[in-house]
């Protein structure tokens, strides 16, 4: 029987051991606190140009693939008494976690090599950058439309019959 966490799940990566991640041993993998997965935990595969995140929700099982470039950069969060290491996304619940320290040389060593392997920017906890905008994708539901509705014509409403007023209608009737 495995141990249980008061969160419910195994203890995650960094749970009796400070979190320390090589980056110079690409491709990683280990396993990190995820709330909304079931068991509280996800597998992270970490690789130099994608992140492949495995959980479970409501027993259904994913795997989510992201490109690095995808990602917002190399972040620094402060915790009660260390610190902390995060490859943060626009979305909070793909953020990845790296390095937790309490020695400030070890943690800026760490967040430069970081930042270098991946060519992602240094961010701070006071880069409160707005989530970007979902780019929408262009001509999504073309591929949806038949294309022989494409090539019929639409009625032209603009050119009505032309209407005289005060004439008189000429029928012609035999």
């Amino acid at each position: 029987m495995r141990r249980q966490t008061a969160i419910s799940g195994i203890n995650p990566a960094g749970s009796s051991r400070s979190l320390r991640l090589d980056p110079l041993s690409l491709p990683l993998s280990f396993h990190a606190h995820d709330t909304r997965a079931d068991g509280g935990v996800r597998r992270i595969e970490l690789h130099r140009e994608r992140v492949v995140l495995h959980r479970a929700v409501k027993g259904m099982r994913m795997a989510i693939n992201v490109r690095v470039s995808d990602f917002l950069g190399v972040a620094l969060r402060g915790l009660d008494d260390a610190q902390m290491l995060v490859l943060a996304h626009r979305d909070p619940s793909l953020n990845i976690p790296l390095c937790v320290s309490s020695d400030h040389e070890e943690i800026a060593s760490a967040w430069q090599m970081w930042s270098d392997i991946f060519a992602l920017p240094l961010l701070t906890e006071d880069d409160d950058r707005e989530p970007a905008a979902r780019r929408r994708r262009h001509n999504a539901i073309r591929a949806r439309r038949p294309k022989f509705l494409m090539r019929r014509r639409g009625g032209n409403l603009i050119n009505t019959e032309t209407v005289h007023r005060d004439e008189r209608e000429i029928i012609a009737r035999d």
